[in-house]
């Protein structure tokens, strides 16, 4: 009898001893109604009080289930992560709303201007925390660049590889700089032919420079070369689509219209709306005596040329006054 006493006065013991840590469990937080977060987000947004809305759409824009509610709390997102300068939350916004409305025209607006933000912001903060660095040089050379400046773009180009000779990039930027230049002296296509060896010194995968050495040899009519360059480029890089078509092309202009055949065909594939890839592959298939095959992809040809001219007619600005003329009844 004693003992069971001692065991229920145990038992009482351990409940009183519990009791107050069961009483400190936080009670269940009420479920948020994602919905009004978000009305109540855009609202603080509007007003300006980013700092507040940024907390709330963050938590709610993801539960939304209203199409037109998420798309203005994805925008209000971006925004004011940008106002805010928080870039994490700024760019996952922007991911949310091309994966939630690809193709929509506000999306790609806004999309198109939040990246240039954002670019600008970090090419003035490398402006400002770096400036001597070789890639505040290679952006200042870029930006030459853009605005034909050659001669000083070609030397911001130079003071990175004083510093660095074997810097990777540098000696394919020189190269193309040197090709593009209106106007290039007489000498252009064998410096830049050397920068772009050296940038394969460097670098061997540099898919780029292999290409433009075989374009270079293929101007030339350097069959060989021009195919053993390609041939590299389509092994460095299975996207590299201008390769395959060069490649055939090169096959072609040596005679070996079989050996152009898969070459085209891959660039057909991976570019059907291109009418110079029909065109060429239609003539591979006819030297090499492939007659129907020919006159298939000749038909492609004229389809998709066809198509892209209807495409720009569509297009093209209607001069100023016109007046489109009624159609007949039928």
């Amino acid at each position: 009898m004693k003992r069971l006493q001692d065991l229920i006065s145990f038992v009482i013991f351990v409940l009183i001893a519990i009791r107050p840590v069961v009483a400190q469990v936080p009670p269940k937080a009420p479920t948020v109604d994602p919905l009004a977060a978000a009305k109540q987000s855009l609202v603080l947004a509007e007003h300006g009080k980013c700092k507040e809305a940024l907390q709330l759409l963050r938590k709610s824009t993801p539960h939304l289930a209203d199409k037109e509610i998420k798309l203005k709390a994805g925008v209000a997102t971006m925004r004011c992560a940008l106002s805010r300068e928080q870039t994490d939350a700024a760019v996952e916004a922007i991911q949310m709303l091309n994966r939630e409305f690809p193709h929509d025209p506000e999306v790609l607006y806004i999309t198109t201007h939040a990246y240039s933000d954002l670019s600008t912001r970090a090419s003035i903060e490398l402006a400002t925390t770096a400036p001597d660095s070789a890639q505040a040089h290679e952006m200042n050379a870029e930006a030459l660049e853009l605005q034909g400046k050659w001669d000083e773009a070609e030397k911001e180009y130079q003071v990175i590889l004083d510093r660095d000779p074997n810097l990777p990039g540098i000696h394919f930027r020189l190269g193309r700089l040197l090709l593009s230049r209106p106007n290039p002296p007489a000498d252009a296509s064998e410096k830049a032919k050397e920068h772009f060896k050296k940038e394969l010194e460097i670098d061997p995968h540099n898919a780029g420079a292999e290409y433009i050495l075989g374009e270079l040899a293929r101007q030339e009519s350097q069959w060989d070369e021009a195919i053993k360059r390609f041939t590299k480029v389509t092994k460095l890089d299975a996207g590299f689509t201008d390769a395959f078509l060069s490649l055939g092309m090169s096959f072609v202009a040596q005679g070996k219209p079989v050996d152009a055949i898969a070459p085209l065909e891959t660039y057909v594939k991976l570019q059907p709306g291109n009418p110079a890839g029909h065109y060429q592959l239609a003539m591979a298939y006819s030297r090499a005596g492939r007659k129907e095959d020919a006159k298939r992809e000749a038909a492609q040809q004229r389809e998709t040329a066809e198509k892209i001219e209807s495409q720009k007619a569509a297009n093209a600005p209607k001069p100023t006054g016109s007046i489109e003329q009624p159609r007949p009844p039928q």
